[in-house]
């Protein structure tokens, strides 16, 4: 925060907010009628949000894909079996527009006439990764991109862990759809778990390397799901 107040006091701010007027951007403070009740209750939420788009879609309910970079055809089969109950349901999928199960998750719900959040680990004016740019773009005219980093700020490794924490702070629940034994979906799902949220995971075969975090999950007792409705029903929304 004190390097954002640094840069945002170098800047001259008439200039600073008449370009993010001239973006559409809209900074939504922790105390603003805008920002989402759910993410308020967690232990660190952003002092800010900066928005692109649908702003009604953070008083939505909300439920959280992710999984891996990787993530392969076993993953996309699941996710259209799993949103369209969801969509049905209007539930905004919330995700991280990051390669594989991000995108695939984004995608779908478009495809599938729902609406999707996407949670930056960077700035605007930098979306990452950029073969990302052009979905991006279709988010931000129809649907919501949000970021608690100032837009020229560039995305850092460190970025992620903590944009992980919107994607679960702001959603009833997150679902993990493929994860390696190390990975960031599953520190997504702590934090959910920390949050007092619902932790769903797809169940795998044992011997592929992006079941074990899934698996995992739910030996340790994440909701084993097959379907959108056991979602739906774990949230007694059937």
């Amino acid at each position: 925060m004190l390097k954002f107040s640094r840069e945002f006091h170098a800047i001259q701010t008439k200039k600073l907010l008449e370009l993010y007027a001239k973006e559409n951007i809209v900074i939504i403070p922790y105390n603003h009628p805008e920002y989402p009740q759910l993410l308020r209750e967690i232990h660190d939420p952003p002092l800010v949000l900066f928005s692109k788009g649908d702003r009604s879609l953070l008083s939505n309910k909300a439920i959280a894909i992710v999984g891996a970079r990787d993530a392969d055809n076993y993953a996309r089969e699941a996710i259209e079996l799993l949103l369209p109950p969801l969509v049905e349901k209007k539930f905004v999928i919330v995700s991280g527009l990051a390669k594989g199960t991000d995108t695939i998750a984004h995608e779908s719900t478009i495809a599938h006439g729902g609406k999707t959040i996407a949670v930056l680990g960077g700035g605007f004016f930098h979306i990452y990764p950029r073969e990302n740019k052009q979905l991006a773009d279709k988010i931000q005219h129809a649907h919501l991109l949000i970021s608690e980093y100032p837009p020229i700020w560039r995305p850092e490794k460190w970025h992620f862990p903590m944009r992980n924490r919107i994607i679960s702070g702001m959603t009833l629940g997150t679902i993990v759809i493929q994860a390696k034994s190390r990975s960031g979906s599953l520190i997504t799902a702590d934090q959910a778990l920390e949050a007092g949220r619902e932790v769903f995971a797809l169940p795998g075969q044992i011997n592929q390397p992006l079941s074990v975090g899934t698996n995992h999950l739910i030996q340790q007792g994440a909701k084993l799901v097959a379907s959108g409705q056991d979602i739906l029903e774990e949230l007694n929304l059937d």
